[in-house]
């Protein structure tokens, strides 16, 4: 076959249709190295799950200076190329510095993570040991890898946080943005369609099953028609929630009221009360209270309240 006329064809249209080159610019994180970074930290935030042999006592700290030599390196290395795509000056020495504080709360990072695994196996009665909950949960994956993106998010590094946790979505199906701000003691069961858009704010001992979505309602335009960046979009969640498989929680202006249950294949874009439970009763969405016997009902009219 005669490949000269593809060849000719694939560079007349890198000269013709721009905005998916990246020809004489910036280098960027390579997906390789990204990968092997997130791989790194799994292995640096649960020391001796990952490894091909077993790992001892007197082993760990040479392991976790060998990991932490690593992912420094690398780390320094993505920032830079990170900071200097978005035009930042002093990009090598800004870059020290953030990964400086995004290293020294690792420590911290393994306390929250240690209080994800604990949710899971008590939220979970599948669950026979930690062991398998760390080797075989999606959730450990998804969540620790967005806990550290997180970290990064925090240090305006751009780039690289999305990178890390599209490492963890084409592994478990789990997409939670490293903007998103999540409590302690973090589950989502099965994970397979589960969204969690940039600016969600998730309470305390949360619990989501597969297929939940917690999204924008819409996008507020410029004048030009192009997003508008940097608002609250996505809903809040209090503390002692369990969001059932499926539902849709959407708005910036939604929130979820502490020790609410909402049930699965619901439709919220209106705040729910604390202590609530929302379901579908044939075509009407039921808001009502945990412990009384008043409820909502919200249909396509109006929301009322039902005695």
């Amino acid at each position: 076959m005669n490949l000269d006329p593809i060849q000719d064809a694939l560079l007349a249209s890198y000269q013709r249709d721009g905005g998916i080159n990246h020809l004489d610019g910036v280098n960027l994180p390579a997906q390789d190295s990204v990968n092997s970074l997130a791989v790194d930290v799994m292995h640096l935030l649960f020391p001796g799950y990952f490894e091909e042999a077993g790992l001892t006592k007197e082993q760990v700290p040479q392991h976790v200076r060998r990991l932490l030599g690593r992912i420094h390196a690398r780390l320094v290395g993505d920032v830079v190329k990170c900071l200097r795509f978005a035009n930042e000056n002093e990009a090598e020495q800004k870059a020290e510095q953030r990964v400086a504080e995004v290293l020294k709360a690792l420590p911290e990072l393994r306390r929250i993570v240690q209080t994800d695994v604990v949710a899971a196996y008590h939220g979970d009665p599948a669950a026979h040991n930690v062991e398998e909950i760390i080797l075989a949960y999606p959730c450990v994956l998804s969540i620790s890898l967005q806990r550290f993106a997180h970290l990064l998010h925090k240090q305006a590094v751009p780039l690289l946080p999305r990178m890390l946790t599209e490492f963890g979505h084409e592994r478990t199906g789990t997409d939670i943005h490293p903007g998103a701000q999540i409590g302690t003691h973090f589950f989502i069961d099965h994970g397979t369609g589960v969204v969690i858009g940039e600016t969600a704010r998730i309470g305390n001992h949360v619990k989501l099953y597969q297929g939940v979505t917690l999204g924008a309602k819409s996008f507020e335009v410029d004048l030009d028609g192009n997003p508008v960046k940097g608002i609250k979009r996505h809903p809040d969640i209090g503390d002692h929630v369990t969001i059932y498989a499926h539902a849709t929680i959407l708005g910036g202006e939604t929130h979820i009221g502490q020790n609410s249950i909402i049930g699965s294949n619901v439709w919220i874009m209106n705040s729910v009360p604390a202590d609530s439970v929302a379901y579908y009763k044939g075509e009407n969405l039921i808001v009502r209270s945990r412990n009384a016997q008043d409820q909502f009902v919200e249909t396509a009219e109006t929301l009322h309240w039902v005695i």
